[in-house]
């Protein structure tokens, strides 16, 4: 790690013992910052809006987007706290429900394929599931072209003995977990090179390349799939819940896994839309003519 990264790991430890009142004045300037004074990816966050909501007037996304960047704001503070946020904090700060999704399969032997999406506030989700489970965790990544910010995040996000997957290494670390009970956590909204899929479907109203990595490895392992939607309930207080989507992949059609996890989200999306991440560039490939 350079000296530049040791200093931005250092501002993160320091700021994240500072009290959640206090934080939460941080991400009020910060919001402030971002919206006001930088206009941080607005351009995107609008575009990506009217174009997953044609139907919506222009006030209507512009108050979206406002309450997106007031979420973006907490959700960084948030994170930044994990550094040194406590066990006791994590689990009064989110509530889970339905756990016995989780813990039917792994009772039976069964390992368990997370899925979820960059919605509401995900990384914390990952302390939470890393204290709620006694198995082995594994946590899908995309690597960063940081290394040093990699390697600060995932010290972050493995506080709690959660273990960090490159995603080019993710069939061969599920399959030396394979006779184990564990779960292994996907972000499957993630955008795709082009080389990494060619497959394109309808999500949000639009053309979308769509990751097929948790697919394939829950129909060639036949490890059930579990949704954990994450909802923010108030300002730093949120919920998980678990819902099986499939119990036999190996049964299923080929991309059906795909097309039910967009269904699910698409919902989710449509009942409180300032909760996904839309400064993400979703949609910047298209399908050939």
């Amino acid at each position: 790690m350079n000296l530049g990264n040791r200093i931005v790991s250092f501002f993160v430890f320091i700021i994240s013992l500072l009290p959640f009142w206090v934080l939460y004045c941080l991400s009020d300037f910060l919001f402030f910052i971002l919206y006001y004074v930088v206009g941080y990816r607005k351009k995107v966050v609008y575009e990506n809006l009217s174009n997953s909501f044609p139907s919506k007037s222009d006030e209507e996304i512009k108050q979206i987007a406002k309450n997106f960047f007031v979420f973006l704001s907490d959700m960084i503070i948030e994170t930044i706290k994990m550094r040194t946020i406590t066990a006791k904090e994590v689990e009064k700060r989110m509530v889970v429900h339905a756990t016995h999704e989780i813990y039917r399969h792994l009772e039976q032997g069964k390992p368990v394929i997370g899925t979820t999406a960059h919605y509401s506030n995900w990384e914390l989700g990952i302390h939470r599931l890393s204290l709620m489970l006694k198995d082995p965790l594994l946590i899908i990544y995309k690597p960063l072209s940081n290394k040093g910010f990699e390697q600060t995040f995932n010290n972050i996000r493995s506080r709690f003995n959660a273990q960090m997957v490159p995603m080019k290494q993710t069939l061969r670390q599920i399959l030396a977990y394979e006779n184990t009970p564990h779960m292994s956590m996907f972000l499957s909204d993630q955008t795709p090179a082009r080389s990494e899929s060619s497959f394109f479907t309808p999500f949000l109203g639009q053309d979308t390349l769509m990751f097929l990595g948790m697919e394939k490895i829950a129909k060639r392992t036949d490890f059930p799939v579990v949704y954990c939607h994450i909802n923010r309930i108030r300002r730093g207080y949120y919920e998980c819940t678990f819902s099986t989507l499939f119990e036999t992949p190996k049964a299923t059609d080929n991309h059906e896994i795909t097309l039910a996890y967009n269904k699910y989200l698409e919902k989710l999306i449509h009942d409180k839309p300032e909760q996904w991440l839309w400064s993400h560039r979703r949609w910047k490939h298209k399908p050939s003519a």
